[in-house]
């Protein structure tokens, strides 16, 4: 099948250098490392307004217009010459933070981009995250990379309220089975997404999701990031907040957890069937290619109770304490202060704010955490909203 790429007078045009200098710089620089990824993001603007986007932290959710930073031949060598960038151990995500990936005047772009990556041999994950659609030819493409291990996560929330959530859900769950039903060379994931008690968590909302899950190699639940920029879009228009407070963290409250968890424990009787369940974006990413957890969650030891056992095998075959030595030595040259230590569950640093601590998790295959900013038991690196502090208190 021959990839489609757009044609000259067809293909997205490249902001000037002085239309790219207004930009926020965050947003201005194509590259971020994020937990799940080196991201990719040469295309900026989307038309979908969901409510919750984190183009709202780049201070571009009125960008409508997908428009290019740059060619994609320099994207994917921007990527590739990337410091951070490791070939075939790296996880990538391409177009995850400022628009849809497959919206007709993008994805031939994205196609574009993932020829030119999966030329070079490179075999690195590769992540896109889309809630519009995908249609059987899309997926025929998707299935002619031959080296990336390429995942698509579909996000589909059930959300009806339409300020919140003007994108049918009904799009997302389309796409969800066709890509399924098609795939071959790639996998693909539901992102159940963003959860948020009292809006989209009902019984009919999970059931929705577990239906939806046995059209899955794996599923992945979490939570709402809800930032000081969101609540301020949701004020502004007059939606309810869900929150009191705003967090740095995802906000997955227990009880919506545990909500979560009844419902597939009825799975285990019999009662109704699910396709397996994850926590984490890279355990199921890693399940669906069966393969051991790219992040090291394995040193997480109770994130793991709801993962299939033959994948707790696998990554337990996986997962070794690195040397601390071999640790300081490089956590130093990237800028680490203070001690450095490595214990039973992750590597624990100082002065390194979240890519060069990504870094260090990837290429050692080892959680690395911020001593100033600890992982609380079972809170699993979420916000403390929701959840019983050690005193008995709840934060609402």
């Amino acid at each position: 099948m021959t990839i489609p790429i757009a044609p000259p007078g067809r293909a997205l045009p490249i902001l000037s250098p002085d239309k790219i200098s207004a930009l926020t710089p965050a947003l201005a620089d194509v590259i971020e490392y994020r937990k799940s990824g080196l991201s990719l993001n040469w295309i900026v603007g989307c038309p979908l307004e969901c409510g919750y986007c984190v183009r709202h932290l780049f201070d571009n959710f009125e960008m409508k217009v997908p428009r290019r930073l740059m060619s994609d031949e320099e994207a994917v060598t921007a990527l590739v010459d990337h410091p951070y960038f490791r070939a075939h151990r790296t996880p990538i995500q391409l177009l995850n933070r400022a628009t849809d990936p497959m919206l007709p005047v993008v994805k031939p772009h994205l196609f574009d981009v993932l020829r030119r990556l999966d030329g070079q041999g490179l075999t690195n994950h590769v992540l896109i995250i889309t809630r519009w659609r995908v249609t059987p030819e899309d997926c025929g493409v998707l299935n002619t990379f031959q080296n990336l291990r390429l995942t698509v996560l579909v996000t589909h929330s059930g959300i009806d309220n339409e300020k919140i959530e003007p994108v049918d859900s009904a799009i997302a769950a389309a796409s969800l089975r066709t890509l399924f039903e098609h795939a071959e060379r790639y996998r693909t994931v539901l992102y159940w997404r963003p959860i948020v008690p009292g809006l989209n968590d009902s019984d009919e909302h999970v059931e929705r999701a577990r239906e939806l899950s046995l059209h899955a190699h794996a599923t992945v639940f979490t939570g709402l990031f809800f930032r000081d920029e969101i609540k301020a879009y949701y004020e502004s228009h007059g939606l309810p907040t869900p929150y009191e407070d705003t967090a740095r963290r995802k906000i997955m409250p227990e009880q919506a957890e545990q909500r979560i968890l009844d419902a597939y424990e009825l799975g285990a009787t019999g009662v109704q069937e699910w396709g397996k369940l994850f926590r984490k974006t890279s355990c199921g990413v890693a399940y669906a290619h069966g393969e051991a957890d790219y992040n090291g969650h394995y040193g997480i030891r109770e994130l793991c109770d709801i993962c299939p056992p033959g994948q707790i095998a696998r990554c337990r075959s996986a997962w070794a304490r690195p040397e601390p030595a071999e640790v300081s030595k490089q956590a130093r040259a990237i800028g680490a202060t203070g001690p450095v230590e490595v214990d039973e569950r992750a590597i624990i640093v100082e002065g390194l704010d979240e890519p060069p601590r990504y870094f260090l998790q990837h290429g050692f295959g080892y959680q690395c955490h911020d001593r100033a900013k600890p992982h609380h038991h079972r809170r699993h690196g979420r916000a403390p909203i929701g959840w019983q502090a050690e005193n008995g208190t709840t934060r609402a």
